[in-house]
């Protein structure tokens, strides 16, 4: 450093050599002190001395100070006026006014805006397959490659290089702990690829026959067996054609409630057959069933069902289909349209055509060997067999034994049936078979993954498991936040109307904010016969919300009516809705009556959902609204003068006819004149001829005071007002679809 050098040498030294620099050399102090100043410096012995002589004051301010510099640039600094530089400088620093300065006024407050959870978790999706490397799902994920390795240690598996291959499933764990969600890609390289059987979901609106289509296809009469004649499953089974070739077919509700079923079967299926009615034509849930084959990128094949009725014009349902945008064959599209019937078996035959020719141009087929991948179409509990999944392969073999992950759910497979109830050892694709031998109900829709152990499999459905809470509590916290941020700016707009009315400023009806009116909670228990109608039905009654009613499904379940069904309503007071399931024992049902439980039970959705609508509109607590009860015309009027105080003020009677409804005393009355509310008060007298009444019917005449209401005339028309408490309505479509109208 630069003060440590000055220290050591002594300060004779420094001072010539900072006299004999080149930039004192080069200042006008050079001819005056350059030449005595080195011969005072030599002539001192001590450096006390040397700083005592005044002479060489400029010594002791300008260069014999130590700095706290390390390089000569920096000790320049100091020497501004010697060396030409620009001066420093001193004082404190003062900052200079703004010309246009205004003194500081209280800004207005502004509420913070809620901040979002900084660890929520990723709606991303990520495709894995088997053999990637850590580095690849790192990069996929977003997270670090040490990150993953410490959960790859936590779920028992050795850690090596970065570039070390994964399990698909060790890459689904991983996946599924960081927060997202997963595709898996399956390989066909190395596979025996082989033609298979078609797919086709018959799908279109409510009683527009389909079930009666697939009767005739295969000479059954399963339609007739159905309650309310109408199909509430999601129905799967292989059809032999009178060519020789199979079909796989699913046949789906047409009710508006089970949108989910259909949607299931729009997104397993290789083709679609939508089925109109020729008398009917298109309908909602046509159009439905349209969107839910374009989203799933599926071909539709239109049968255009009961040609044999006297009503049908086929021509007018190909007009309403390619007015929705369907391109039909004879309008230069690619879909086929078959006319048929149900009830003749008219057309069979060429729908028959038209499906194998449409697989043809699909070219279909699919992996035979290797581990299976199948897809849950329905799930059901058994009494004597356990929880039982309907699958439909879609690729590989699935083998009796082998243990697999349904969702959140695993297992070991016990036995497969097919779609006759016969047991067989295998189910290769485009085969509907049963399985049983899970050890919890599954989820409809979801994918069976064939795993290597038992253990294997439990990891699996404990990942899921855990990453299904996760995102509840998320999508939970994210509807309270919305809802405290909807209150919030509710609560701003009242104040800042309060602010404007106290101001003076006029407030139109439509920025008034009515207080919202007390919102009663209905907890239900939702039982069903499978895991299809499980969900519809808790679909459905989330439709029947109204601003008065909650409905809040607490429970659901597959099976029937249990003791811990009863003991849970009881708890939470709760109603039980049973969906084709059978009615309880009388032990319970005497439980439940003395324990003040409503159990309903139903086999059809139109009646369950009508019941339901109707307990709703008898448990919301409605809304008073002001009627007009009566009115009534003055046609003239009489006046009584007060003679004394004690007798009271003057009075005046109105003589009226009432036009319309009744007047009643115990009612607000309201005047109006041409149209415009003069008074409105309350009635104090109303007689007829000479005695009171309490109500005077229509066409009849009366005579009535109103308090403190003197300024009447003829002509003038009074209004007899009453609260009257309106319930809300429940509103049932064509189609099946339900809502509660406040």
């Amino acid at each position: 450093m630069a003060w440590r050098e000055l220290g050591r040498k002594s300060i004779h030294a420094s001072a010539l050599r900072i006299l004999t620099s080149k930039a004192f050399r080069d200042t006008a102090l050079r001819s005056n002190l350059l030449s005595s100043s080195v011969g005072r410096i030599r002539g001192y012995t001590s450096n006390s001395a040397l700083l005592g002589d005044d002479t060489l004051g400029f010594l002791k301010s300008r260069f014999l100070v130590r700095r706290f510099h390390a390089s000569p640039r920096l000790l320049k600094r100091g020497d501004e006026d010697i060396v030409g530089l620009q001066k420093r400088k001193t004082g404190k620093f003062k900052k200079r006014p703004a010309a246009n300065a205004k003194p500081p006024c209280e800004a207005p407050y502004v509420p913070p805006k809620l901040q979002k959870n900084g660890k929520s978790y990723s709606d991303k999706t990520i495709e894995i397959f088997e053999g990637m490397t850590t580095l690849e799902l790192a990069k996929r994920c977003g997270q670090s490659v040490a990150t993953l390795q410490s959960m790859l240690v936590n779920v028992g598996e050795k850690v090596g290089s970065e570039f070390d291959p994964l399990g698909i499933d060790i890459a689904e764990l991983i996946a599924m702990e960081v927060g997202v969600n997963v595709k898996r890609l399956y390989s066909y390289e190395g596979s025996i690829v082989l033609p298979r059987a078609p797919v086709v979901t018959v799908m279109g609106h409510v009683d527009h026959g389909k079930t009666s289509l697939l009767d005739a296809l295969r000479q059954t009469s399963v339609a007739a067996k159905e309650a309310g004649g109408i199909t509430q499953h999601l129905g799967a089974f292989v059809v032999g054609m009178t060519s020789g070739a199979s079909i796989t077919f699913l046949d789906t509700p047409g009710h508006a409630a089970f949108s989910a079923m259909r949607a299931r079967g729009a997104a397993v299926t290789d083709i679609v057959v939508l089925v109109v009615a020729a008398d009917d034509g298109v309908m909602p849930q046509t159009l439905e069933a349209m969107s839910h084959a374009k989203s799933a990128d599926v071909p539709i094949v239109v049968a255009i069902n009961k040609c044999d009725k006297p009503a049908s014009d086929p021509e007018r349902v190909k007009v309403q289909l390619a007015s929705e945008g369907l391109p039909l064959e004879e309008m230069g599209g690619d879909v086929q349209v078959v006319e048929v019937s149900a009830v003749t078996k008219k057309g069979l035959d060429k729908l028959e055509e038209a499906l194998l020719l449409q697989a043809e141009l699909m070219d279909l087929k699919a992996r035979v060997d290797g581990v299976a991948q199948a897809y849950v179409v329905e799930a059901r509990l058994d009494r004597g067999r356990g929880p039982l999944a309907t699958a439909l392969v879609k690729a590989g073999t699935l083998v009796c034994g082998q243990h697999v992950a349904v969702g959140a759910e695993w297992g070991k497979i016990r036995a497969i049936r097919d779609t006759a109830g016969k047991l067989t050892g295998e189910a290769t694709p485009a085969m509907p078979v049963e399985i049983e031998g899970l050890k919890g109900l599954p989820m409809a829709g979801d994918d069976i993954i064939v795993v290597d152990s038992e253990e294997r499999a439990r990891m699996l459905s404990e990942g899921r498991k855990k990453k299904l809470e996760r995102d509840r509590l998320r999508k939970m916290d994210e509807e309270n936040k919305l809802e405290q941020e909807k209150r919030r700016q509710k609560e701003e707009k009242k104040q800042e109307l309060e602010r404007r009315r106290k101001d003076g400023e006029e407030i139109s009806d439509s920025e008034i904010i009515e207080d919202e009116p007390k919102r009663v909670e209905l907890p239900i228990i939702v039982k069903a016969d499978v895991q299809g109608t499980v969900q519809a039905v808790t679909d459905s009654l989330k439709t029947l919300n109204s601003p008065q009613v909650f409905v809040n499904v607490i429970h659901v379940g597959v099976g029937p009516i249990c003791q811990s069904d009863l003991d849970l309503a009881q708890a939470a007071k709760a109603c039980i809705i049973g969906f084709n399931v059978r009615t309880p024992p009388t032990s319970l049902s005497l439980a439940a009556a003395q324990a003040n439980i409503k159990i309903k039970i139903h086999k059809v959705i139109y009646h369950l959902l009508e019941d339901i609508g109707n307990f709703i509109v008898e448990k919301a607590p409605g809304k008073f609204e002001t009627e007009v009860a009566g009115e009534a015309q003055i046609l003239n009027i009489f006046e009584l003068k007060g003679r004394s105080k004690a007798k009271g003020a003057d009075v005046k009677i109105a003589g009226c006819k009432v036009m319309g409804g009744h007047v009643s005393r115990s009612c607000t009355m309201r005047l109006l004149r041409s149209g415009e509310v003069v008074f409105e008060g309350c009635c104090v007298s109303l007689k007829r001829d000479t005695q009171d009444v309490e109500t005077v019917q229509k066409g009849n005449e009366c005579g009535l005071v109103l308090r403190d209401c003197l300024d009447f005339q003829i002509g003038d028309v009074i209004q007899c007002l009453h609260q009257v408490n309106k319930k809300p309505k429940f509103i049932s479509s064509e189609s099946g679809a339900v809502r509660i109208e406040c």
